[in-house]
């Protein structure tokens, strides 16, 4: 006896053509365009996971720079300051201060500064 996929086949498409909201044209409606690009999808998100950190920290040192050189200190020795004070701050934190409290993050330099 044969089985047909009816069904089967209608779930798998219909979930599938969810994930696909979104989508641009056939990418949305049609199966096969829509599965094609899902898979792509996919790998994009997975490898953006990862960048998404590196990207993240680009801007934290980019932002830590100027702040350093408004205080007339340059980035390399302001961290190798830090780890010679023995101050542990990461970037995330010490861009936050840059940007919004910079007296806190002035007072940071003026150790780093002291300590080297």
């Amino acid at each position: 006896m044969r089985v047909k996929t009816g069904t089967v086949r209608r779930r798998r498409h219909k979930k599938l053509l969810k994930l696909a909201r979104g989508f641009y044209s056939g990418r949305r409606k049609h199966f096969r365009k829509a599965k094609e690009q899902l898979e792509r999808s996919l790998v994009y998100a997975y490898r953006d996971r990862r960048n998404k950190k590196r990207d993240f920290r680009k801007l934290w040192i980019t932002r830590i720079n100027a702040a350093c050189r408004l205080n007339d200190i340059s980035y390399s020795r302001f961290i190798g300051g830090l780890n010679k004070a023995g101050i542990e701050l990461d970037r995330k934190i010490l861009a936050d201060m840059a940007m919004n409290d910079a007296s806190a993050f002035k007072k940071v330099v003026d150790l780093v500064k002291a300590s080297a």
